[in-house]
């Protein structure tokens, strides 16, 4: 089964404003353009998750809110980087709908449309919304410090399994993480059998 690698959108690939609604008011955080290059060149699938409840606040339409994204993707693939898909929550934060992190309708999804194992995958957050995503999804969780860094403390429990400075320090960890799990692998296979 394919793995993929599931980012945030604000305060991981662009920087973290008050509702995003503008696309003049959009940054790519440095390292995000890498990250995804990098990840893609490994093997995963580099799919984007993000609560976007600004829509169901009446602060930004869907149409706006797909502009903003098309420029995002215009923006990263000038670096050399893409993602395979982009899935979005328009929900209201008190809205408890499946589609909205910490729920995981967006990652059953991407698992469904690119035959994904979820529990060989990763999700890169600023956020412990993010991080009870991923432990919700049986994912492995990486916070960085480029966004909110966890302050939003709305599930203080949520524990990553790594806090990286960004999401091109997060891609390296996660390779370090694969390379360390194939070696270990690979160490049992030439392991010899003890004669009973």
């Amino acid at each position: 089964m394919a793995r993929a690698v599931f980012f945030d959108r604000d305060g991981v690939i662009n920087r973290e404003v008050d509702y995003l609604r503008r696309v003049e008011d959009l940054q790519v955080l440095p390292g995000a353009a890498r990250a995804m290059r990098t990840l893609r060149e490994a093997g995963f699938r580099v799919i984007v998750v993000t609560n976007q409840s600004g829509v169901a606040r009446g602060l930004l339409s869907r149409t706006r809110l797909s502009a903003i994204h098309r420029e995002l993707k215009r923006r990263l693939a000038r670096q050399g980087a893409r993602w395979d898909a982009l899935y979005y929550s328009p929900h209201a934060a008190d809205s408890a709908h499946p589609m909205r992190k910490p729920g995981v309708g967006m990652l059953r999804l991407a698992r469904a449309r690119f035959g994904l194992d979820l529990g060989r995958s990763y999700l890169i957050g600023d956020t412990t919304t993010d991080i009870k995503t991923a432990r919700n999804a049986g994912c492995a969780a990486v916070l960085v410090r480029t966004g909110k860094a966890g302050r939003d403390g709305k599930f203080p429990e949520a524990r990553p399994d790594a806090v990286r400075r960004d999401a091109a320090d997060a891609a390296r960890w996660i390779l370090s993480r694969e390379r360390a799990a194939r070696e270990k692998l690979q160490s049992r296979k030439r392991r010899p059998r003890r004669k009973e």
